[in-house]
């Protein structure tokens, strides 16, 4: 505990007078009670606050004010809002109670503040605090949308004071956000806070790449500015002369689109070519409408250069669900460079920039109040979460399905258009219409023609469902959809089955028993889930009701010796459980698996490793270790994998930091990695490719996958490899094979 230095006292009044200025500004407080309304939760806020400092060394209440500011400031929301960001860490960190808040504010304010509280209390020992968590944060969706938002802000602060947090924490803090803050922000139409979450997310985890395309950006700076000026000077004149009010400005992408690029392309900075778009946002005039106009400064730009004919997207006709408009081209510059230009008006610019909270100001100005895509949206997580699954990660990865990036527009039989994410199946659309419809789909036609459930669907495509009333659920559909809707929908009916089959396959079991004169105890369960191979009851119950283990051959197993195999299924469930031999078990599914992992461990008593199936790391590749809590093995993932970033926001205390994991140059061990080739086809290409491969370097594949059509030859092939050192001088050399265009390694993340 401290008393404010007067150090203290005059920071925390700047950020108050800049709080102050910044509401000023956003014309938030139209009475003076308003203005009292927030100071008094700034008073609160200091004086709960006082004797606390943040790691960074400030004192506390500063971070509650930067977060106010970023609500009011950088996404426009209210007075409420900003009151329920000077108080999100009242409850959680200090003596203060909801109730306390409901009485001094409001029960609204209360009821926000507490969706932005931490979860507190034990938690389930296979279930993750964090994940649950999240789910609290976001079950507020159903109630209030900002809790959200303000969420976002709080994340962005601390993203920005990320510095000051050790290594294994940031590893932690920016894995959460990449997984789930990210989406959330494009989502809610945060275009501006997305990047930089990105950014920062990017400088903490890799800060050599960062730096490294930072470096180059600001070196081709001068000549990436007289480029724009050359191609922005004939437009200028164009508009001018048309009389448009209008601010024409270049976006460089950012740092993290550049690396994502490049590390999904595996191209080096230099053949990244978009590398910046040109926006045009302009001032609309009462007459004609705001999208004739958007198309009369298109035809102006495309005056002067020649449009990419497949690179038009009209975003105004037909918005993105997250509520963003705006005409996109490609077109031919100046010496031959393909350049993007948006159009939008000023309306559109500030929505796109600051979501949500614009969306909905624009959208209160307006007469008309249909239900635009944001809205379709947000009913529908609302509708997902009210029946929310019973595991946290379950819940989180559902919701996630919902936080999709890319849409495309499926149009019914009717030419009804619904929304859908980018890889939508016909299964995904079937219950998109309507569950019942979705849980009876057999097919559909598309456009016309026949097509099974698994087909993937295309923007514009027509789709007629066909239903049969004899079709029901399978396990196998949700590794179809991609949809939350679907995919919970699916969930529940499989829970509702499994449920019904336990019970009828208890009842089953105890007729067949008695048929025998044996009576169901544990002895007997314990000796059938090892016959069957079943990991707990229910696991039994529920095969013998749908079916798929049969008791025909009851008499025989209860008669066999199985004595040993019960042991070994029995020690490797529950070890130390001998005295329950008597009695009825009670097996859960998630919490029996044994720790065993003492046999499989060096006996050097050095840790298991088992490399990751998903991201295949080989020595030379920075990784990170996640802690198997069912096996206690460590499985190594890439740095930059993908499941490595959910498992890190979902179990940031399992998660080994990239400096305590180094490669052994002692074992000489082949890891698998796998490379794509692409070139001009020519006789012996094959051969010589194999001789490099097999011959020069002495490596051994595992397999090869060539085809080649019209001249062209592309392929993959698997091979064992002891470094990333050695993979990378073996694709140096393939690249000098002749007609060898492109070579590549895969990368699953």
């Amino acid at each position: 505990m401290f008393e404010y230095s007067p150090a203290d006292e005059l920071l925390i009044e700047e950020k108050w007078r800049e709080l102050e200025e910044a509401c000023r500004k956003a014309k938030v407080c139209r009475r003076e009670d308003d203005w009292q309304f927030i100071k008094r939760a700034f008073f609160l806020a200091k004086e709960a606050h006082k004797g606390v400092r943040r790691r960074s060394g400030e004192p506390y209440v500063i971070h509650p004010i930067e977060v106010a500011l970023i609500a009011v400031r950088e996404i426009g929301l209210g007075k409420k809002s900003i009151v329920a960001a000077l108080l999100h860490d009242v409850v959680e960190d200090t003596e203060y109670t909801l109730e306390d808040i409901s009485r001094i504010f409001t029960p609204k304010i209360a009821s926000m503040v507490d969706g932005l509280t931490k979860m507190s209390g034990v938690f389930n020992a296979d279930s993750s605090e964090q994940a649950e968590y999240f789910r609290k944060v976001l079950l507020t969706l159903s109630d209030d949308v900002r809790v959200i938002i303000i969420k976002i802000a709080d994340r962005l602060h601390n993203m920005r004071t990320l510095g000051a947090m050790p290594h294994h924490k940031q590893i932690k803090i920016t894995s959460e956000t990449i997984y789930l803050f990210v989406p959330l922000a494009h989502r809610l139409g945060l275009h501006a806070i997305k990047s930089e979450l990105e950014n920062l997310c990017m400088m903490y985890r890799f800060p050599e790449e960062y730096e490294e395309i930072k470096r180059k950006i600001d070196e081709t700076e001068t000549e990436r500015q007289a480029y724009i000026e050359k191609f922005m000077k004939p437009i200028r004149e164009v508009l001018d002369r048309n009389k448009f009010q209008y601010e024409m400005t270049a976006r460089v992408k950012s740092i993290y689109s550049i690396w994502n690029k490049m590390r999904r392309k595996q191209i080096p900075f230099e053949e990244v070519y978009d590398l910046f778009a040109i926006r045009i946002v302009f001032k609309t005039l009462p007459f004609p409408s705001e999208k004739t106009q958007c198309w009369q400064i298109y035809s102006c730009v495309t005056d002067i250069y020649k449009p990419h004919p497949d690179r038009l997207r009209d975003w105004i006709s037909m918005p993105k669900s997250n509520g963003y408009e705006a005409l996109h081209s490609t077109v031919m510059g100046p010496d031959g460079i393909w350049v993007e230009v948006q159009v939008r008006t000023e309306r559109m610019d500030d929505i796109a920039e600051r979501g949500f909270a614009a969306h909905w100001k624009y959208k209160h100005q307006s007469i008309a109040q249909e239900e635009d895509g944001l809205d379709k949206w947000l009913r529908k997580v609302r509708d997902a979460l009210n029946s929310p699954t019973e595991s946290a990660h379950e819940f989180l990865d559902n919701f996630k399905l919902s936080l999709y990036k890319s849409d495309i527009v499926v149009f019914t039989p009717k030419g009804e258009a619904h929304s859908m994410p980018y890889g939508a199946t016909v299964l995904d659309f079937a219950y998109e219409i309507h569950s019942k419809i979705g849980n009876h789909a057999i097919g559909a036609k598309v456009n016309h023609r026949i097509q099974p459930v698994t087909a993937r669907l295309n923007s514009g495509d027509q789709v007629e469902i066909i239903t049969a009333e004899s079709a029901k659920p399978k396990p196998e559909w949700l590794d179809i959809v991609i949809t939350s809707k679907a995919r919970q929908t699916i969930q529940d009916y499989l829970k509702g089955e499994r449920i019904d089959n336990i019970e009828y396959g208890l009842q089953h079991l105890e007729e067949s028993l008695a048929e025998h004169n044996v009576t169901l105890n544990g002895r007997v369960l314990r000796k059938l889930m090892a016959a069957y191979e079943c990991r707990n009851k229910d696991e039994l119950y529920s095969k013998i009701g749908a079916g798929i283990i049969s008791l025909e051959n009851l008499e025989q197993l209860l008669k066999e010796n199985s004595s040993r195999k019960i042991l070994k299924f029995w020690k490797l469930l529950l070890p130390g459980s001998e005295d329950q031999e008597d009695g009825d078990l009670d097996i859960d599914d998630e919490a029996t698996t044994l720790d065993d992992t003492a046999a499989e461990q060096p006996q050097d008593g050095e840790p298991h490793f088992e490399m990751a199936s998903c991201c295949e790391p080989i020595p030379g590749d920075r990784v990170v270790g996640y802690r198997d809590p069912q096996s206690g093995h460590i499985i190594v993932h890439k740095s930059s994998c993908d499941t490595l970033i959910k498992l890190a926001a979902q179990y940031g205390d399992r998660i080994i930091k990239e400096q305590d994991m180094k490669w052994s140059q002692q074992k000489a061990v082949s890891y698998l990695a796998s490379v794509e080739i692409y070139g001009i086809d020519r006789p012996s290409i094959i051969l010589d490719l194999t001789k490099v491969i097999t011959a020069d370097f002495s490596i051994n594949m595992r397999a090869i996958s060539v085809q080649s059509h019209d001249g062209i030859f592309e392929g993959t092939i698997s091979l064992y490899v002891q470094d990333i050192v050695s993979l990378n001088l073996l694709l140096d050399n393939i690249r000098k094979i002749k007609g060898i265009e492109r070579v590549k390694r895969l990368i699953n993340e």
